[in-house]
């Protein structure tokens, strides 16, 4: 799998996850909420750790932008990790209307958040990067 392909398809794995948390709180299934959002969240952490510890450092060094993009996804991801906070605060007072209110809002910034990445910030990283690929190993994925 090519490196764009892996970074996409992290995003929707995410946004499969995201669904199922939805699904469950319309449901009001709380259990298989909790456990959803669980996986979602630790999901979307993950995702966020690496590219926030390999490759927008990796970008930024060859590049030379430390002002950027990478800024700007980082900035997107501190605002996403607040929704998560906001989420997991409704799920746990088992609030569905506040949590899927959370979930919307969410779902639009994540959107543009990933049509950033993989329109503009993913293939500046393939020209600028060569070694991609091998970034993606070192930190624990194939691509």
């Amino acid at each position: 799998m090519k490196p764009i392909e892996f970074l996409t398809g992290q995003h929707r794995d995410c946004d499969a996850r995201f669904s199922d948390v939805e699904q469950a709180v319309r449901g009001g299934g709380w259990a298989v909420a909790d456990e959803a959002f669980a996986v979602f969240r630790a999901d979307m952490e993950a995702h966020f750790r690496l590219e926030e510890e390999r490759l927008f450092p990796a970008f930024e060094q060859a590049s030379g932008m430390r002002a950027g993009p990478t800024a700007v996804m980082r900035a997107e991801h501190a605002q996403i990790r607040q929704l998560l906070d906001g989420m997991g605060a409704a799920l746990a007072a088992r609030d569905g209307d506040g949590c899927l209110a959370e979930a919307d809002t969410l779902l639009i910034l994540a959107q543009q958040h990933n049509m950033k990445e993989e329109n503009i910030l993913y293939p500046m990283c393939a020209r600028c990067l060569p070694d991609l690929s091998a970034l993606l190993e070192e930190a624990g994925h194939a691509a």
